[in-house]
C-alpha cells in the first residue's frame, strides 16, 4: 500500500492504529492538538479485555510491554452502602482477565513502538473539509494545512473529523462526574483506603454515587456521579474548590465519613466531566478517503470498554488496509461494517450499565451482575 494514512489524534486507537500500520509497512502520521507527550495527565486506570483491548495489543506485537506494566490486585471488587455496611467484598480472582494499567503508561508504550517523528505534536485541527476523489484538506490552528488521501479521524467525543461523515454531535447523558485525588492514602487516609480496598470501589444510590480505584502506590482516584441537569452544575462555581466540594459533598450528608473523604479530604481540585454520548447505533453513508475510530465513531456513557473498543477499532483498520492494499474503500467499508454492528452493542450495554448503576435498583442489580446473582 503506497497511500500515506493521516491519523487526527494520539490517544490510544490512533496511536494502535499508527503501530498496526507500521507493523505492515504502511506509512502514518499522527497530528495531535497536545504540545508534547508529557503536556497533561492521560487518565486514571485501564482493564484491559481479552476479547478486544488484548488482541489489539496482540496485533499491535505489544502484548509483553503490556504485561509488564499491570499492576498486580487490582481485579478486586468492593461495594459498600452509605452507612459503611459491606454489600461485596471480592478479591482479585488471579486469572487476569481484566489486567488492570495505567492510562499513561500504556500509552507511553505506544509511542517508543512508532518510528521517531510519527506523531506531529501541538497540531491542532481547526477544520476538515473534502476535496473530491476521496482526497481532503486539515487545517490546523496556526493556519498550516495538508491534503491526504486517507484520513482517519480518531480524535475523540468532539472530533473535527466527524463532520465529513455525518452531523451528529455529542449530547449530555443527563448525568456528570466530578473526579477527584486522594494521594498517600494508607497513610494520610487510611479508614478510606481499607474501605476501597485494593482494586475498585463503589457506593451507589439511585441517581448517584462514588466510585474509586486504587492507582499505582497509594493514590485512590474517585468519580462522584450524579444525576442533575447541566444546569445545576454550571451554579457551581468549580473555580472556588472548597465551595465546590462542599456542594457536592452536601449530596451526600449522612453517608459514612470513610466514603464521603473521598470527596471532602481530597488532595486535588474537584474537575467537572459532563458525560455525553453520540445516538446509539449512529451509522453514515461511506464517503470516499475518510473514517473514524473510538470516541469519535460512536461514544458511549462509560462503561470500561471505550479504550478497548478505540484499540480494537484501530487494529482492525490496520489489518483491513494491509488486506486490500489497493483498494482502500473495500478495506474501509469492511472496517466500518463491522464497526457499526459492534459499537450499536456496546451503547446498548453502556445504557444498560448505567440503569444498573443509577436506577432505582441501585446497587442490587449490579452486584448481581457481578456476582452471577450469587
Amino acid at each position: 500500500m503506497t497511500t500515506h494514512v493521516t491519523i487526527i489524534g494520539a490517544g490510544l486507537g490512533g496511536l494502535t492504529l499508527a503501530r498496526v500500520l507500521h507493523l505492515h509497512g504502511i506509512a502514518a502520521t499522527v497530528y495531535e492538538a497536545e504540545p508534547s507527550p508529557t503536556a497533561r495527565s492521560q487518565g486514571g486506570l485501564l482493564d484491559i479485555h481479552d476479547h478486544n483491548g488484548l488482541p489489539a495489543l496482540r496485533a499491535a506485537g505489544l502484548e509483553d510491554e503490556f504485561r509488564g506494566l499491570v499492576l498486580e490486585g487490582r481485579q478486586a471488587i468492593r461495594a459498600l452502602a452509605p452507612d459503611g455496611t459491606v454489600l461485596l467484598d471480592q478479591p482479585d480472582d488471579g486469572t487476569g482477565g481484566r489486567p488492570e494499567v495505567q492510562r499513561g503508561e500504556l500509552r507511553r508504550i505506544l509511542l517508543a513502538s512508532l518510528p521517531p517523528g510519527t506523531v506531529r505534536w501541538g497540531h491542532k485541527v481547526s477544520g476538515t473539509w473534502p476535496l473530491g476523489e476521496g482526497r481532503h484538506e486539515v487545517t490546523f490552528a496556526d493556519g498550516a494545512t495538508i491534503t491526504t488521501s486517507l484520513l482517519v479521524g480518531a480524535d475523540g467525543a468532539w472530533s473535527r473529523v466527524r463532520p465529513l461523515l455525518t452531523g451528529a454531535t455529542p449530547e449530555y447523558s443527563g448525568i456528570s462526574y466530578v473526579e477527584t485525588y486522594l494521594l498517600d492514602a494508607d497513610t494520610r487516609h487510611p479508614a478510606t483506603a481499607k474501605a476501597v480496598g485494593g482494586g475498585g470501589f463503589f457506593a451507589l444510590v439511585p441517581g448517584k454515587g462514588i466510585q474509586a480505584h486504587r492507582e499505582s502506590g497509594d493514590t485512590l482516584h474517585t468519580y462522584v456521579a450524579l444525576r442533575k441537569p447541566q444546569e445545576w452544575f454550571a451554579a457551581i462555581d468549580f473555580s472556588d474548590s472548597a465551595a465546590a466540594t462542599t456542594r457536592i459533598a452536601r449530596e451526600f450528608d449522612g453517608w459514612t465519613p470513610e466514603i464521603t473523604a473521598l470527596i471532602t479530604e481530597a488532595d486535588t481540585a474537584p474537575v467537572l466531566r459532563p458525560i455525553s454520548a453520540l445516538p446509539a447505533g449512529l451509522r453514515w453513508d461511506r464517503a470516499p478517503g475518510v473514517t473514524l475510530l473510538g470516541d469519535a465513531a460512536h461514544l458511549v456513557m462509560p462503561n470500561g470498554e471505550g479504550a478497548n473498543l478505540a484499540m480494537y477499532d484501530a487494529a482492525q483498520l490496520g489489518d483491513a488496509l494491509a488486506a486490500h492494499p489497493h483498494d482502500t474503500e473495500t478495506a474501509l467499508a469492511e472496517y466500518e461494517h463491522a464497526m457499526f454492528a459492534r459499537s450499536a452493542a456496546e451503547a446498548a450495554d453502556a445504557v444498560e450499565l448505567h440503569e444498573l448503576m443509577y436506577g432505582p435498583d441501585a446497587p442490587n442489580g449490579l452486584i448481581d451482575m457481578i456476582t452471577g446473582g450469587e
